[in-house]
């Protein structure tokens, strides 16, 4: 499954992916042009408004995607929100769909969160066993600071002492006296700061 974002030709790209036999569900624009073919029904209890067989009629969008799209229109009983989707995919149930949709945002909150706290800004492996290591060592990581922030009861962030461990490494000071008494605030303003770490080759 696939979606474009912020792109010029977005239902460009998603006509290929329709080529070449694969599928996609995205958000619709609100501004979006279209004509309704066919409709549904729907079972309106699961928060499903309709399902819709339709075709663009945008000036760009119409020669874009020039097939019949299926638009589906849902509203989270959770959040009250209301979503409307589209896709090149006529055999899934209404309700797969805006469960796929919701399963895929929830992936890109993951990552999200990932960047964020992991500070993980790419991976070094493409395997499906690369990217789980680095991401369960990161969260290893993450979990042992998180330990140390709550059992010394620092009011830094998990990423400041990350930052100062980084800096520190090599330093012979009790975990405790280290963090407590860094000078944290001067760390973004002066990266020359001489740390007391042996070089690797000592003249």
């Amino acid at each position: 499954m696939y979606e474009f974002h912020k792109c010029v030709d977005r239902y460009n790209g998603d006509y290929v992916i329709t080529q070449v036999l694969a599928y996609f569900v995205i958000r619709a624009k609100s501004n979006m042009k279209s004509r309704r073919v066919y409709s549904r029904s729907v079972d309106k209890t699961t928060g499903l408004k309709y399902d819709q067989t339709i075709l663009l009629t945008g000036v760009n969008t119409s020669r874009q995607y020039p097939e019949k799209l299926r638009k589906i229109r849902y509203v989270d009983h959770e959040t009250n929100k209301d979503f409307v989707f589209l896709t090149n995919n006529f055999l899934l149930p209404a309700l797969s769909v805006a469960t796929l949709y919701k399963s895929r945002w929830q992936i890109e909150l993951f990552f999200k969160w990932i960047k964020q706290h992991l500070r993980i800004k790419s991976f070094y492996g493409t395997s499906e066993n690369a990217v789980k290591t680095q991401i369960w060592i990161a969260i290893s990581v993450y979990v042992l600071i998180a330990i140390i922030k709550k059992r010394l009861n620092l009011n830094i962030s998990p990423y400041t002492i990350l930052q100062i461990l980084s800096v520190t490494l090599f330093e012979k000071t009790p975990l405790i006296q280290l963090l407590t008494d860094f000078n944290y605030k001067n760390m973004e303003k002066n990266t020359t700061m001489n740390y007391n770490q042996p070089t690797l080759f000592e003249i």
